[in-house]
């Protein structure tokens, strides 16, 4: 069931996924106007404090997702890196790790990480750079990616190493199984004081389903895959972005 858009009071804060939501997801550059107008929406919300703080939840790795929150001026409203490892606090400067990864956990993905490299590096796979307790996979050839979702399961299950295999359009994700978007927000949350009447958010793919469950409202921009427009109360005609800020405007702060 659809719900109309909240007035826009009554929410605290968006959560927003990067790729494919603020930025594309390949190596396109950024949509540069449309971020500054996010940004300044932001620097609004916090001189006034009449409206939400858009922040992000993302895969990618603290450095980038930090980067992004500056880019948006977003200085009060934590944000989730690495798929839930990282929560990054830009008003105290603060990188808090799950602290329900453990040591033997880091190991465990480090080892992973040698073995993918080794039998896959000289295949053209490459390990994105930046993840302290995940590895994300890419190949130029996306079908040949997608191909090896099937035997990385069975040889981290084979290894007893706790990986959760899954994909975005052009990664594959190998995240800590008890570790995810979900478990980041649920993190955010206690910690904020955000409560799921106060929140609205923005996803491109299934992976962003994590949101979805934890805000009263969500939406995706016009590129979101099919799965995840399913769970949508609004879905944008435009992508990325621009998508972005035209669901800022659905909830009339536009």
């Amino acid at each position: 069931m659809r719900h109309a858009a909240p007035a826009a009071g009554k929410l605290r804060a968006i959560i927003c996924d990067i790729d494919g939501c603020l930025s594309p997801e390949s190596s396109t550059p950024f949509d540069v106007e449309s971020l500054m107008r996010i940004a300044e929406h932001n620097r609004l919300a916090q001189c006034r404090g009449d409206r939400p703080v858009l922040t992000a939840c993302s895969g990618r790795p603290q450095p980038f997702v930090e980067a992004m929150c500056r880019l948006l001026s977003n200085h009060t409203v934590p944000c989730i890196a690495e798929n839930g490892v990282w929560m990054y606090h830009p008003g105290t400067n603060e990188y808090i790790m799950d602290p329900a990864i453990t040591i033997e956990q880091r190991e465990a993905v480090h080892d992973a990480a040698r073995w993918l490299a080794t039998q896959y590096g000289g295949r053209g796979v490459s390990q994105q750079p930046g993840k302290v307790a995940s590895i994300s996979l890419y190949h130029k050839d996306t079908g040949f990616l997608k191909s090896l979702e099937a035997p990385l399961r069975e040889q981290f299950a084979a290894n007893g190493w706790p990986l959760r295999v899954s994909s975005t359009w052009l990664y594959i994700n190998c995240d800590l199984e008890h570790v995810s978007k979900g478990t980041g927000l649920d993190r955010l949350m206690a910690s904020t004081g955000l409560e799921k009447e106060r929140l609205a958010g923005i996803g491109d793919t299934m992976g962003d389903l994590a949101i979805r469950e934890r805000v009263s409202w969500f939406a995706c921009p016009a590129n979101a895959g099919a799965e995840i427009r399913a769970h949508a109360d609004y879905v944008s005609p435009r992508p990325e972005a621009k998508g972005v800020l035209d669901v800022l405007t659905e909830l009339g702060l536009g």
